[in-house]
């Protein structure tokens, strides 16, 4: 299937139509009907008791718990850890149509032309296997191979993660590829004349998959000691370091839900650790891990352990990443923080401890947070007053810096605990998850405002749209604190028509109106069953006859007191008048 094209809109939105989205999160997890909605316990947090909703008149999920929602495609996204379009096409797996992707001749609108990805995916794929070829039969490629027997390294491994060799003569790859195209893959370079020569010769190659499978870049060791040692792919229209790791692939391949992920520094060492019993380990591709690194192999486990030599080099690298990794927490995940001992690196470590002393070290590795409060504990007397001062000064900040969750509380707590304050002003101001939570889950004290109200009952049941539609309405009479943000999300249904809440929401995905929609949608209403036309009717005529008290208690005012500038003002645009 060409995969150049934009999926259309259009498509979505009758994908959209087409799926039950009771059917499709029961195929996943079961669902047990409660009243109009159908419940779970929620497959995104841990809980014993369901708070988890599903409503097939809305086509929405919802979880009371953690505050996850969305349609049939944000399930899929976080259910099965993938992205939009991945996610979209699975759906239209699901009811058995091909995905359709807009074309110039399509009648859909189409955006500016862009690269055909397909190609350069073919392309590396038939380089990669030219590699494996020149690995297995070459001259030269025997030299690589007794360096992967040397390291121990068995055919079925080299064979899983795909290695091969780059022969020192590369222009035998221009026989097969036109220069552009190697080009735009990374594996040509051109120098200040223009001449081309191979990125990759006389190298091990290591593929570097996505989770899908396809090749998007190369890493190469050399055999020999000349520098650089390893060398990655560019930055190309595929591959992007700082988005991609080592062994993710292969790893999803051998457990799609991993109890944890060891990430450590190099090609070599994911590659050893799979040969000695270890394959749930990845690399990050010459770049300390990010926080875009550790979002993504939080969707696949609940717990990281970052792997890093003892030395000052490991040590700085492990406090790098400890800052990234706060921005990631949220509640039920975890890291770790694993410092070897000198002059080991996992190849060594495992080879002299075997796989069950390795797999201790694993297990006994150092929490986060007792990593975080070692870094300054070690070097602060926490005796002296001024050791505790520095204590808050300088461990504060990164606190303040994680989500809000408990994880976050407990860590608050114990820098209390461990400096001596009785408080800290964080805690005072900020109100902790377990109260936010009970605040989501408590019915909203009274009848919420009645522009809200109408707003919430339209985006509930968009069909109501019907009874807007019959009416002259001149918007402009509307006048209340927040009415150019109501009347454009009316405008949208007006003009889009959505089938339901959950076609509505896939509209404002990444708008920055989405969190709106999404609040209103789970705002409880309380309307009996069938009333909801009525009690959309009467709140369309308050609101109107609102704002024309509002008009007649001015035009009262001009007659005897007077108005102020504001005030004529105000009149005006209540008269639709310039």
């Amino acid at each position: 299937m060409n995969v150049s094209g934009r999926i259309p809109r259009e498509f979505i939105n009758e994908l959209l139509v087409r799926v039950d989205i009771v059917d499709l999160i029961d195929s996943h997890l079961p669902l047990k009907k409660t009243g109009a909605n159908y419940v779970a316990r929620c497959p995104f947090h841990t809980e014993k008791s369901p708070s988890f909703s599903v409503s097939r008149n809305k086509q929405m999920f919802h979880c009371f718990g953690c505050g996850a929602s969305g349609n049939a495609i944000s399930f899929l996204m976080d259910f099965n850890h993938s992205d939009f379009v991945e996610a979209v096409e699975d759906l239209a797996a699901f009811v058995g149509v091909d995905v359709p992707r807009e074309t110039a001749s399509s009648s859909y609108q189409v955006e500016p032309k862009k690269q055909d990805l397909s190609q350069l995916y073919s392309v590396m794929e038939q380089v990669a296997a030219f590699y494996v070829q020149q690995l297995r039969s070459s001259v030269d490629g025997k030299k690589a191979v007794e360096y992967l027997k040397a390291r121990g390294i068995s055919g079925t491994v080299a064979n899983d993660f795909m290695l091969g060799y780059a022969p020192t003569q590369w222009k035998s790859l221009l026989e097969q590829f036109d220069a552009k195209t190697l080009m735009d893959c990374g594996l040509l370079g051109s120098n200040d004349n223009g001449e081309f020569y191979g990125r990759f010769r006389g190298r091990l190659m290591f593929p570097i998959r996505d989770r899908r499978a396809r090749i998007v870049g190369f890493g190469g060791r050399v055999l020999d000691d000349s520098l650089p040692k390893y060398l990655n792919s560019p930055e190309t229209a595929l591959f992007s370091k700082g988005k991609e790791v080592y062994g993710l692939y292969e790893l999803l391949a051998k457990n799609s839900k991993p109890a944890r992920i060891l990430i450590v520094e190099g090609y070599m060492d994911v590659i050893a650790l799979a040969q000695f019993g270890i394959p749930y380990s990845v690399a990050v591709l010459g770049t300390a891990a990010s926080r875009v690194h550790l979002d993504l192999l939080f969707r696949f486990t609940s717990e990281l352990v970052f792997c890093f030599d003892g030395d000052s080099a490991g040590q700085t690298a492990a406090w790098r990443v400890m800052e990234s990794a706060f921005a990631s927490l949220k509640d039920g995940k975890s890291c770790r923080i694993m410092l070897l001992p000198p002059q080991h690196d996992p190849d060594s470590l495992i080879r002299e401890q075997g796989l069950s002393g390795f797999t201790e070290c694993i297990e006994t590795a150092l929490p986060l947070s007792d990593y975080f409060f070692g870094h300054f504990t070690n070097v602060l007397n926490l005796s002296e007053t001024e050791g505790r001062a520095q204590l808050v000064s300088q461990a504060k900040p990164y606190l303040e810096k994680l989500p809000e969750s408990v994880f976050k509380e407990m860590m608050l707590e114990r820098l209390k605990k461990l400096s001596g304050l009785a408080t800290l002003e964080v805690l005072e101001n900020t109100p902790t998850v377990s109260q936010k939570q009970n605040q989501q889950q408590r019915p909203e004290q009274g009848r919420p405002a009645l522009q809200r109200r109408t707003l919430a009952l339209l985006i509930q049941h968009p069909e109501l749209v019907s009874i807007i539609e019959q009416r002259e309405i001149n918007w402009d009479c509307l006048k209340f604190e927040g009415v150019e943000k109501f009347t454009s999300i009316l405008q949208v249904i007006l003009h889009e028509k959505p089938a339901n809440t959950g076609a509505l929401l896939e509209y404002y995905r990444n708008h920055k109106d989405e969190p709106i929609i999404k609040r209103l949608e789970s705002l409880q209403l309380e309307i009996p069953a069938g009333n909801e036309a009525a009690e959309f009717s009467g709140a369309l005529d308050k609101l109107f006859a609102q704002s024309m008290d509002e008009r007649s208690n001015l035009l009262l005012k001009l007659k005897t007191t007077g108005l102020t500038l504001q005030e004529k003002e105000q009149l005006r645009e209540l008269f639709n008048t310039k």
